[in-house]
C-alpha cells in the first residue's frame, strides 16, 4: 500500500491511503487519523489499511478522491527521530577530499551517520527556503529512505530489518558553504542540514517487487537539475550498508520509536556514467578532472527533480520530488 499525509489536519497533517496510480485517496480516520497514529498502531491499523487498498483499487471506495501532490505534506510530517547515514564509499570519499579532511580508517566497516531535523519535514512540491541563495551554496541530496517502526536499544540486523515499515525518496538539502565553518567547531550540522523532503508517497515493500530486497533499494535514482539530467546512479549498487545495519547502528545507545526515518546517504556509483546525486560530487569530479569552471550551487529559481525508476520494469511507485529554490519571506 501507498500512505501519505495531507498538509490539512494540523502539524501531523492528514493521513490518507493512496492508490498504486497515485492519482486518487482516500482518508482514514476511522484507522488512523495520521501517520504517527498508523505507526504507533502499525499492528491493529495495517491489516486494516489493506482491505481498504484493496477497495481503493478496486474502485469501490466512494469517498476516494482526486489527488494533486500539491496538497501534500511529507508522509510523516514530524517524525519520531531522523538520521542519515552515508552508505556509499564514493560520496564519501569525493565529498571529504572537497573539504580537505581526510577518509576515516573503518570507512568499510563502521556507518557515518548525523541527527538532523526531524520537523517540520517539507512536502515534494515544497519550496526550498534560503534567505541568502549566494552565499549558503545550495545543494539538493538524492537518497532513499525508510521510516521503522519500534526498535530496542542495541537491535541486532534481524529486529532492525523487521522494524522497517516504510520506503520512500528523500532529498536531503545541504547548505556547503555553512558546513565548514560548523564541523570546525567539532560539534556536527545545524545550519548547513535545514529541513528535509521527501516523496509524495511512502510504500511498504510488498509494492517494490524485486527492487527491495529486504535491505536496499534496486533502480536508478534520477536528478534532474533546471531540466537536464544531473544523475542517475543505482541505489542497490554500491551502498556499503544496507538499512538494517544502519537502523542497528543509530540504536546502539537508545531505542528508537515507531516513526524513526533512517535515509542512505547520496546515492552514488563509481561509475563516472551515472552523474552525480548532488552538485558537491559534481564539483569535486571537476576539480579531480581540471575541468574549467565548478559547477554553481543552487540560486533563487532553479529547480530539482527526483525520481525513481525500477530496473526491470521502469515503474516509478512513490511519484517525483519536485522544487525549487526560494527566498524565504
Amino acid at each position: 500500500m501507498k500512505l501519505a499525509s495531507l498538509k490539512a489536519g494540523g502539524p501531523d497533517g492528514t493521513l490518507v491511503l493512496v492508490s498504486r496510480d497515485l492519482t486518487r485517496a482516500v482518508a482514514v480516520p476511522d484507522i488512523a487519523p495520521t501517520m504517527r497514529t498508523a505507526l504507533d498502531t502499525w499492528e491493529t491499523a495495517a491489516p486494516a489499511l489493506i482491505l481498504l487498498s484493496v477497495q481503493l483499487e478496486a474502485g469501490e471506495c466512494a469517498r476516494a478522491f482526486s489527488l494533486d501532490p500539491a496538497v501534500l505534506t511529507a508522509p510523516l510530517p514530524r517524525a519520531g527521530q531522523f538520521f542519515d547515514g552515508s552508505a556509499y564509499l564514493n560520496h564519501i570519499e569525493l565529498a571529504r577530499r572537497a573539504r580537505g579532511d581526510s577518509l576515516p580508517g573503518n570507512l568499510e566497516d563502521d556507518p557515518l551517520m548525523y541527527q538532523g531535523a526531524s520537523e517540520p519535514l517539507a512536502g515534494c512540491r515544497d519550496a526550498i527556503a534560503v534567505d541568502d541563495d549566494k552565499s549558503w551554496g545550495v545543494d539538493f541530496e538524492a537518497e532513499t529512505a525508510v521510516i521503522t517502526g519500534p526498535v530496542g536499544m542495541g537491535a541486532d540486523l534481524t529486529e532492525a530489518a523487521s522494524s522497517i515499515r516504510l520506503v520512500m525518496l528523500l532529498n536531503d538539502v545541504s547548505m556547503r558553504r555553512l558546513i565548514p565553518a560548523e564541523l570546525e567547531k567539532g560539534f556536527g550540522f545545524i545550519h548547513g542540514k535545514p529541513p528535509s523532503s521527501f516523496s509524495p508517497v511512502a510504500v511498504t515493500a510488498d509494492e517494490l517487487g524485486a527492487a527491495w530486497d529486504g535491505e536496499r533499494l534496486h533502480g536508478k535514482l534520477i536528478s534532474t537539475l533546471n531540466g537536464k539530467v544531473h544523475g542517475q546512479p543505482d541505489c542497490g549498487v554500491e551502498m556499503q550498508f544496507g538499512f538494517p545495519r544502519l537502523i542497528s547502528y543509530a540504536a546502539k545507545t537508545r531505542a528508537l520509536g515507531a516513526g524513526t526515518i533512517v535515509g542512505s546517504g547520496t546515492v552514488s556509483n563509481a561509475d563516472r556514467a551515472t552523474g552525480s546525486s548532488c552538485i558537491l560530487e559534481r564539483r569535486m569530479i571537476e576539480k579531480i578532472e581540471n575541468a574549467d569552471g565548478r559547477s554553481p550551487f543552487m540560486m533563487a529559481g532553479d529547480h530539482i527533480d527526483l525520481t525513481f525508476s525500477d530496473r526491470q520494469t521502469g515503474a516509478n511507485p512513490f511519484g517525483g520530488i519536485s522544487q525549487t529554490v526560494a527566498i524565504a519571506p
